[in-house]
């Protein structure tokens, strides 16, 4: 056992950075918290009123873009 001290610390840096890559975290709740709008035609999720203005305009280009307030 000559290399027991290097053994012990390389087994402890390998079980450290299987912990770190095993506890991946989800974004899930914090993307669904980001997108509070949806398109009142089609319900897709939006982040904010000017990407509602966008999406209108491509996709629902018939429709009346409700005013701002409205959501």
């Amino acid at each position: 056992m000559v290399r027991g001290k290097q053994k012990e610390q390389a087994r402890e840096k390998a079980q450290k950075l299987a912990e770190n890559r095993a506890g991946g975290k989800s974004q899930l709740e914090a993307r669904s918290k980001g997108l509070q709008m949806k398109c009142p035609v089609c319900k897709t999720p939006a982040a904010n009123y000017k990407v509602i203005v966008q999406h209108m305009e491509a996709k629902h280009p018939k429709q009346t873009i409700p005013p701002e307030s409205s959501f």
